[in-house]
């Protein structure tokens, strides 16, 4: 019995997409590919944040929440971060200092072979793994300035052209969380009901109290 909890491979799995708007329904495939290859999911972690910012409050609590020998699971490396390269650097170093390490794809894992090394072949292997973790992250950050700077670049012009009036509001998802707020739901559980975060809840909520569009056909002001 012992032998085969020492076998145990536990994981966190960390879901994330960059808006309210985007759905996490794609990503949940991760938990059952982790459960298929033999980890033991000892939770699963979904946020509505960018990758851009370094307080959201899921990746923070699994972080928080690891034990020594857990793996972290994300579709890929930008799910976990799209920091500047030393503050994700930071992320992954305290992932590491507390005993956990990423399984995310596309980055090549050498944690067996550096275990199994000493001496110059570990320190060469270490070396290895830092680089190409250090690429991963930087392609990630980097990926994220091109979209930013290509979303400025179109605002700019459809602003010379006339066209640009602002993003659209989700108005069918809007009145979704006036009507559960008006059920008597907490923030919190309209948050997790709607699909969406704590913050949007209260600006909706707010905005909806304080007259500023009525719940109608026309939903709420795109201010939202």
């Amino acid at each position: 019995m012992t032998n085969q909890q020492s076998t145990i491979r536990a994981a966190r799995v960390y879901l994330r997409v960059s808006t309210d708007e985007q759905d996490l329904a794609r990503q949940e495939a991760i938990v059952a590919g982790a459960r298929a290859v033999g980890f033991y999911v000892a939770a699963v972690y979904r946020e509505k944040a960018s990758g851009a910012r370094p307080d959201r409050p899921e990746l923070l609590r699994m972080v928080d929440d690891l034990q020594p020998g857990e793996v972290v699971i994300a579709e890929k490396i930008d799910r976990i971060s799209r920091l500047p390269l030393p503050e994700a650097e930071l992320l992954v170093a305290t992932i590491r200092g507390k005993g956990a390490r990423l399984a995310v794809p596309g980055i090549v894992d050498l944690s067996d072979l550096v275990a199994d090394s000493s001496g110059v072949p570990r320190i060469v292997l270490e070396a290895v793994q830092d680089m190409l973790l250090r690429v991963a992250l930087q392609t990630a950050r980097d990926d994220y300035e091109t979209r930013r700077e290509r979303q400025r670049e179109g605002i700019e012009i459809a602003k010379r052209a006339g066209r640009y009036t602002g993003r659209k509001p989700d108005l069918a998802h809007h009145r979704r969380i006036v009507a559960l707020r008006e059920a008597g739901m907490s923030i919190a559980r309209t948050a997790e009901l709607a699909g969406c975060s704590i913050a949007q809840v209260k600006r909706v909520t707010a905005l909806y109290r304080a007259k500023a569009v009525p719940v109608n056909e026309e939903g709420i002001s795109a201010e939202a």
